[in-house]
């Protein structure tokens, strides 16, 4: 049996990142069980179910993040498509990695141009 914040979590993953975020747990399955439980609890059930900002918000710092990382292509893919999901546009999506270049480089918000067209189409 599943503890309260692990159900919490479970439900705010879904609304998040909906498929692709459950796509993510269920591959740590057969490697790392106790690391999903922890990736649903503490991100999920913890963080993003705060009140103070709305999970576009919350969303767009994560999908701004990610490409500044630059190296965390496959996270960010499932970010953009949680931003889909969460109620970003196209057009806000592109913005926020091209705002990303003054921060992070050309280099990365190539990079996140390029995880972002690859979702973009397969969303057709």
């Amino acid at each position: 049996m599943k503890s309260e914040r692990y159900n919490k979590g479970w439900e705010k993953l879904k609304e998040v990142d909906g498929s692709a975020g459950e796509k993510v747990i269920e591959s740590l399955k057969d490697i790392a069980p106790e690391f999903a439980d922890l990736l649903i609890e503490f991100p999920f059930g913890d963080i993003y179910s705060r009140e103070k900002l709305d999970l576009k918000s919350r969303e767009i710092a994560t999908i701004a993040t990610l490409t500044v990382m630059g190296n965390v292509t496959e996270q960010l893919k499932v970010h953009i498509h949680a931003g889909l999901n969460v109620g970003c546009t196209k057009e806000e999506i592109v913005e926020i990695i091209i705002q990303m270049s003054v921060y992070g480089g050309f280099p990365c918000a190539l990079n996140g141009l390029f995880a972002m067209k690859e979702i973009f189409n397969n969303d057709r």
